[in-house]
C-alpha cells in the first residue's frame, strides 16, 4: 500500500501540471485524460475480485505492480505537443489495468489478515497508510522534480546575462508555469520559454521513472512477504 500509493499519488500530482502547463490542455481536457484509468478499474473490479479465489493474493500482487510499473515508465516517453492517444493514453490505460489487478486483492489481504473483530482497525490502518503515502510521495518527488527542473533549466540558460538568470531562478518554484525574465527580446524569450517546458518534461520523466521503481519495489515486497495463498479466509 505504501509503495504503490506513493507512486500513484506522485504521478497523479504532476501529470495534470504536465498536461496543463506544458501540453496546454484545458482543465477539463486534463481531467478527461485520466478517465480511462477510472473506467478500466470500474470495469474490471468484479473480474479482479475473482483473481484471489483462483490464484490467491500473491500472484496478483506481484503481477499487478509490475504492469503498473510499465504504465508509470510509459509516462516518461511523453514529449511536448504529441498526440494524447500515442503518448499519455497507453500509459494511463496500462496503469489502470495494473491497478485494477491490485486493488481488490490488496483490500482482501488486509481484511483477511486479522480476526473479524479487528477488520475495521485493519481497514483504517490501510487507509491511513495510503494517505501518508500520498503526502510522502508529493513531498519527496516534489524535491526531485524541482531539483531536476532547476538543474536542467540552468544548463539551458547558462548564456543569459546574470540579472536575467537571477530573475529566472526566482521562477523555479512555478515549474512549467515559470515566465521568461522581463526586458529580453522576442527570440530570446521564446528560447527561454522552450527551455522551461523542456526542463519540466525532463523532471517529469525522472518522477515517472521513480514511480515505476516504487511499483517494482511493491511487487518485490509482495513476492517476499506474502504466502502463496495469502488472502484466504482465516479459520
Amino acid at each position: 500500500t505504501l509503495l504503490l500509493y506513493s507512486a500513484l499519488s506522485g504521478i497523479f500530482f504532476f501529470l495534470p501540471l504536465n498536461l496543463i502547463q506544458v501540453q496546454h490542455y484545458s482543465a477539463t481536457a486534463a481531467g478527461g485524460a485520466l478517465l480511462p484509468f477510472v473506467l478500466i478499474i470500474f470495469s474490471l473490479s468484479r473480474w479482479s475480485g475473482g483473481l484471489i479465489t483462483r490464484f490467491g493474493a500473491k500472484i496478483p500482487l506481484v503481477i499487478g505492480p509490475l504492469i503498473a510499473a510499465v504504465g508509470f515508465s510509459l509516462f516518461a516517453r511523453a514529449n511536448i505537443g504529441e498526440s494524447y492517444w500515442t503518448t499519455f493514453f497507453p500509459a494511463v490505460a496500462i496503469l489502470g489495468f495494473g491497478m485494477a489487478i491490485i486493488v481488490a486483492p490488496l483490500t482482501t489481504v488486509v481484511m483477511n489478515s486479522v480476526a473479524a473483530a479487528r477488520v475495521g482497525i485493519a481497514s483504517g490502518i490501510n487507509n491511513a497508510v495510503s494517505r501518508v503515502a500520498g503526502l510522502l510521495a508529493i513531498a519527496a518527488l516534489g524535491i526531485v522534480m524541482l531539483q531536476t527542473f532547476a538543474s536542467a533549466l540552468d544548463r539551458k540558460t547558462v548564456d543569459l546575462p546574470a540579472n536575467a538568470r537571477i530573475q529566472l531562478k526566482n521562477e523555479h518554484m512555478k515549474l512549467g508555469n515559470a515566465q521568461p525574465p522581463a526586458g529580453l527580446g522576442g527570440p530570446t524569450r521564446q528560447k527561454i520559454a522552450c527551455a522551461i517546458t523542456e526542463s519540466f518534461v525532463r523532471g517529469f520523466r525522472v518522477v515517472a521513472l521513480a514511480c515505476s521503481g516504487l511499483a517494482i519495489a511493491g511487487a518485490g515486497t509482495s513476492l517476499v512477504l506474502l504466502s502463496s495463498r495469502c488472502g484466504e479466509e482465516l479459520h
